[in-house]
């Protein structure tokens, strides 16, 4: 799943529009290795391999960042332990299931997570992870932070659906194109929004000056 790491490079890539951030952006991409060969490999055998692929994938991402960056990422430590709990559940069991549930886990947790943080903590999680990059007023971290919040309970609810009501064969082209493709029309929408106040922000400045 994508991370607030990467989430948080394109949206400020996006409202920028620099070309190097933009690039830095690309590179948090490499986030997606999982479920890309996730998709590859249930392409090539079936549900099952997918999942121990996924696993090991999951495993490798998580210890790569440790290495390159000195510390682990929280979000990548909870998607891996999900897929462990989940895709664990399913080669064991059997059951396909558990790893469809996978994705709606993590969205519904992220997105109660960015919820709670309205009360919980000194700023709103989309503050805290932009807000030594871009200098906006507390209402318009607080309609972005919301925005996020609903948008993962969506996504969750949306996978489910898509889980239950169609094949195997539809939820994996959505896990990968469906939720990705939403995923980055909604960080436009919002960048768009964000750049809409960075001007309004920067006009007010000049008129002080």
């Amino acid at each position: 799943m994508y991370d607030q790491t990467m989430l948080a490079n394109l949206q400020d890539a996006l409202a920028n529009g620099n070309a190097c951030a933009v690039m830095g952006a690309m590179k948090m991409l490499y986030d997606l290795f999982p479920v890309l060969l996730f998709f590859v490999a249930y392409k090539w055998q079936d549900i099952y391999t997918a999942t121990a692929v996924l696993i090991l994938a999951s495993l490798v991402q998580t210890i790569v960042h440790r290495l390159r960056q000195g510390r682990f990422e929280t979000s990548h430590l909870i998607t891996l332990a999900l897929v462990l709990v989940f895709g664990g559940a399913t080669l064991l069991l059997h059951d396909e299931l558990f790893i469809k549930w996978k994705p709606t886990v993590i969205n519904w947790l992220f997105g109660i997570a960015f919820l709670a943080s309205h009360w919980i903590g000194n700023k709103p999680i989309i503050a805290r992870m932009l807000d030594t990059k871009i200098d906006l007023p507390e209402t318009v971290w607080r309609r972005l932070n919301a925005g996020w919040g609903t948008f993962f309970l969506v996504l969750g609810a949306l996978n489910l659906y898509v889980a239950f009501a169609f094949d195997t064969d539809t939820w994996v082209n959505f896990k990968l194109f469906g939720l990705m493709g939403l995923t980055l029309l909604f960080i436009i929408a919002q960048s768009i929004y964000l750049a809409k106040h960075l001007q309004t922000e920067q006009s007010t400045d000049r008129g002080r000056g």
